[in-house]
């Protein structure tokens, strides 16, 4: 993103904090092609003028943001998705039946089950779907109800309904925040009650979320996120809110640690 000058560039990183939420200095870095160094200064400078909040890592906006959509978090932290979803995919074994959430990590992970055999998968997201669409091998379950555009998932009393008629092996979930305080932060309620039903037809219930949600709290609905769930997230993690997810019992993998 070419922007002349410091004053020019931290305006646009308050804009990218007020539109899509929690910012990282990593991306920030690739973003605005200058050193980590100079985007902490930047982040550092905000702070002290009132226009952010820092965060381990990054920054994030002092008022809510707007939910960004999809296709806006579809770029972002892509390497790190697709690695989540590669090991989330290597769970997954041949004859299952799996419940896929909506999301851009989730969309990663049917990208990966686009080779299985023999599986069966359920899903509220349109992304899933899409990649899946074309698949011989693999036999594709939507759950229907409500479209809600910003998300591109399905929801309501319609995809309730059809989770009642089904059980599966293990469930994906998405998030837009994670902490260990709360547990699994969305834009809807009816989002939050629909993550709670998947989880309860599964034997198995996976959360995938990179690094940057994870201590993020953008809006103001949680799930609880129980003993026995699997976090899954990578390497620049809050190494601080992984230790407090795993003292309450949450099995927590880290994509890349060695």
């Amino acid at each position: 993103m070419p922007v002349n000058g410091a004053r020019a560039r931290r305006d646009q990183i308050v804009h990218l904090a007020t539109t899509t939420g929690l910012t990282s200095v990593e991306e920030l870095s690739r973003t605005f092609g200058v050193t980590a160094s100079t985007i902490r200064r930047d982040l550092a400078q905000l702070t002290a003028d009132g226009r952010l909040a820092r965060t381990y890592g990054g920054a994030m906006a002092l008022v809510a943001h707007p939910e960004a959509s999809l296709r806006q978090r579809t770029g972002e932290a892509f390497e790190a998705k697709r690695a989540i979803a590669r090991w989330a995919a290597s769970t997954v074994r041949a004859g299952e039946t799996v419940l896929l959430d909506a999301g851009s990590t989730v969309g990663a992970l049917a990208h990966e089950l686009r080779t299985a055999e023999g599986l069966t998968v359920a899903t509220t997201g349109l992304t899933a779907l899409q990649e899946l669409a074309d698949v011989e091998t693999v036999q594709v379950e939507c759950l229907g109800g409500t479209l809600r555009p910003l998300s591109q998932s399905f929801l309501g009393p319609l995809a309730e309904a059809a989770l009642e008629r089904m059980t599966f092996d293990r469930v994906f979930l998405g998030a837009d925040g994670v902490t260990a305080e709360h547990g699994i932060c969305e834009a809807d309620l009816r989002q939050t009650r629909l993550k709670e039903l998947m989880a309860r037809r599964a034997e198995a219930v996976y959360v995938l979320a990179h690094s940057a949600k994870i201590g993020r709290r953008p809006f103001h609905t949680w799930v609880r996120l129980p003993p026995g769930w699997t976090l899954v997230t990578d390497a620049d993690a809050n190494p601080e809110e992984i230790r407090a997810l795993r003292a309450q019992g949450v099995e927590v993998t880290v994509v890349g640690d060695e």
